[in-house]
């Protein structure tokens, strides 16, 4: 175990409680009913996975609630905590603050097929975009997962988009899944992950999905405890990350709040990536978005938006988790591989270790 005796009885205390319970993290406040972004009502997740060979990959979309965004935008912030990405509709998003469609996420070569299979689907839903009225502004975030799959091979296709859309369902699969299929996290699988956390007194839920996709696994810290180095040595074979692929945060929120207040809360996302071991590394794209639900109704003062900052920093650490620990382990693109994080602590945990 770790040479640091402090630590080494903190990361004993860890593999205990995951031998026991398989648990590994507490939450800091009170989690929705399902513990997923999907707590807040109408918001919904889907998936279309391409697993074959050297391609792994996939897209995911949140769909938020409303039949009609184009014309009745929901207000949106978002934050670059790292802005080594290539996102697009992001820029307008943080100029004006409105949310116009659902938002997909894949990896960085698709990010140009999927803007163009929401033009063309908002443009059969509302057929006077660009013709009279406004063009429309889709979402579509990425992250490189170019170690697992074989991104030149650009196998995302527009159709991928539209199944991702047509499946999403309240209830949803995380981990190796979507656009999480590619996708690495401290040198492990990365991937989709979700959490909730509940504010009773002021009637407020909050919900967070990541697309997990960085750190280094020196650094991993679970729920306070530096275990990063325990896992280098069980797995010194493992392919070594950089704190650069990226990851992207999304947060819904069923209280009306305006632009800016949404963007505090999503630069918030940054502390619970802190607490996991990360330091947004220089090729690391972190980009968080916050969105409500809500078009209109009274604002929150903002001294009473500091539980929702806490709860953004804690529903993302667990979210990150959740997507490690539902992730299955990938074979992909020329042999490369990551672990499952539940496969790598059962090997901590053995008798004997």
């Amino acid at each position: 175990m770790h040479a640091d005796n402090f630590t080494s009885q903190g990361v004993r205390a860890l593999l205990n409680r995951w031998r026991e319970s398989r648990l590994i993290f507490t939450p800091r406040f009170a989690t929705g009913a399902t513990n997923s972004i999907s707590d807040v009502a109408g918001v919904m997740v889907g998936h279309s996975t391409l697993s074959d060979g050297d391609i792994q990959t996939g897209v995911t979309a949140i769909v938020p609630p409303g039949d009609n965004l184009y014309t009745h935008p929901l207000p949106c912030g978002a934050a670059v905590l790292n802005g080594f990405a290539k996102p697009m509709g992001l820029t307008q998003i943080m100029e004006l603050g409105e949310l116009q469609t659902p938002i997909l996420l894949s990896n960085t070569f698709a990010v140009g097929t999927l803007f163009n299979a929401m033009v063309r689907q908002s443009c059969v839903n509302f057929p006077q975009i660009g013709r009279g009225s406004a063009t429309v502004n889709p979402l579509v975030l990425e992250c490189n997962d170019a170690f697992l799959n074989d991104i030149q091979a650009m196998a995302v296709g527009e159709h991928n988009a539209q199944d991702a859309l047509q499946s999403a369902s309240k209830r949803f699969t995380r981990g190796s899944v979507g656009a999480g299929r590619g996708m690495s996290c401290f040198g492990l699988k990365g991937g989709i992950g979700t959490a909730s956390r509940r504010d009773e007194k002021q009637d407020i839920q909050l919900g967070v999905l990541v697309l997990a996709n960085f750190g280094v696994l020196s650094e991993l810290t679970l729920d306070g405890v530096r275990i990063g180095a325990d896992i280098e040595r069980l797995l010194p074979e493992l392919a070594p990350q950089v704190d650069a692929g990226s990851i992207i945060i999304i947060m819904a929120c069923d209280r009306y709040l305006d632009s800016r207040q949404l963007t505090r809360i999503a630069r918030r996302a940054g502390a619970g990536l802190g607490r996991l071991g990360s330091y947004w590394g220089h090729g690391s794209g972190d980009i968080a978005v916050a969105f409500s639900t809500r078009r209109a109704g009274e604002l929150l003062p903002d001294e009473q938006l500091e539980s929702l900052l806490a709860m953004a920093a804690d529903a993302t650490e667990q979210a990150v988790l959740d997507a490690m620990l539902a992730a299955e382990t990938v074979v992909g693109y020329q042999q490369h591989s990551r672990l499952g994080l539940s496969e790598v602590l059962d090997s901590l945990a053995a008798p004997g270790f």
